[in-house]
């Protein structure tokens, strides 16, 4: 197993707190990692970058970033081989970044002229993984629910298997979402229903375009986990044992182009493109808090706002809890239809799947909804 054979590789008994070594090694290791995958997208943009997100790219900026990730591998890399026994964490973040010098650095010319075509999203993967992971990380470890929670908990490798699966075919995941939603709107004329949205506020606008969002998602997510074929795509999502902000990311990707594919139906049909771009951004940021391991409750908030706590209970295996929480923004929803479960001031003792064992690795989860049942 990969996950086993990486914490043999790079596991001491060293302490792992601060000032011992281990976090400006683990930094490292990670900045080394994406400098080195930035350079490489460089060299291969036509290959390794989103034709839909390379127009936008302020390249100067871009090119500061990556010559400070190959800085920033080199440096704590330093800093941790010079503080710990075990040196292999330091030792790969400075390989990795001085391969990336090697290649050409932050510097690397762009000559081929580049057009729209297959590609994959390699670029995408790496600039979401680093801004989530300066984004949630560090909440994680300084306000965690968990304190005795490691951020290389058990899975924390198929959970990146995920968002790399989410990420890398980026052409062909857009292409099924938005399909449902452009074919109606052809149908369907909205001029109408979107010229009247746009003559209110945009704050009010965009309050609309999430609950509408929302509505249509709680009857999606009921929906999967009411209907039992429908179950055993999202069954994988409850399937960790732990949440953090990369455990959001476990989700099969047929309930990943239905579930944002019949959210869009809706948003296209009454929002503009703004505001549609705007939820988008949103629920990044949102649905992937909610999962954090995030310790504050901001009680003043709960009422009107999902947070960590209450999308929590929605993960347990305790079975007073189990098919409730249903709304990912506002947690009145579920109030409305009768799905509310918020215990004051506690947490779930258990998260996971209650009576369900699913394969332990990727191939084996991405095809157990199409396997037959086995009889109970």
């Amino acid at each position: 197993m990969l996950e086993q054979k990486i914490r043999e590789t790079f596991g001491d008994d060293e302490p792992t707190g601060f000032g011992t070594g281990w976090w400006t090694g683990v930094l490292s290791a990670f900045f080394g990692l994406l400098s080195f995958g930035a350079v490489v997208c460089l060299h291969f943009p036509q290959l390794l970058s989103s034709p839909s997100l390379r127009p936008h790219y302020p390249m100067q900026v871009m090119r500061l970033l990556i010559q400070a990730l190959i800085l920033g591998g080199i440096g704590l890399g330093v800093v941790s081989a010079f503080l710990r026994r075990k040196k292999i964490l330091g030792l790969t973040g400075m390989s990795f970044a001085l391969c990336a010098t090697l290649l050409g650095g932050a510097s690397v010319e762009i000559n081929e002229t580049l057009h729209a075509g297959p590609a994959i999203g390699l670029d995408w993967f790496l600039l979401d993984l680093l801004l989530m992971t300066l984004i949630f990380s560090p909440i994680e470890v300084i306000w965690p629910a968990y304190p005795k929670q490691s951020v290389f908990r058990p899975e924390w490798l198929l959970d990146v298997g995920y968002f790399l699966s989410t990420h890398l075919p980026i052409q062909i995941t857009s292409f099924l979402i938005l399909l449902p939603a452009t074919q109606l709107t052809r149908v369907l004329s909205n001029d109408g229903a979107q010229a009247a949205m746009a003559r209110l506020p945009w704050l009010v606008q965009f309050f609309l375009a999430v609950l509408v969002a929302d509505l249509a998602q709680y009857a999606l997510h009921r929906a999967f986990h009411t209907v039992p074929p429908l179950w055993r795509f999202h069954a994988i999502h409850h399937s960790s044992k732990a949440l953090d902000w990369l455990a959001g990311s476990r989700a099969h990707i047929v309930e990943d182009v239905v579930v944002r594919g019949g959210i869009l139906v809706p948003m296209m049909f009454f929002f503009s493109q703004d505001i549609i771009v705007a939820y988008l951004l949103f629920v990044t940021i949102h649905a992937t808090w909610a999962h954090c391991n995030f310790g504050p409750t901001l009680e003043w908030l709960e009422p009107y706002l999902v947070l960590p706590r209450f999308h929590h209970w929605h993960h347990t295996s305790q079975r007073e809890s189990i098919d409730r929480n249903y709304a990912i923004h506002f947690p009145w929803i579920d109030r409305i239809f009768g799905t509310y479960y918020f215990p004051e001031d506690k947490w779930p003792d258990t998260y996971g799947l209650d009576n369900e064992t699913l394969p332990a690795g990727f191939w084996g989860q991405t095809f157990y909804p199409f396997a037959r049942p086995k009889a109970r």
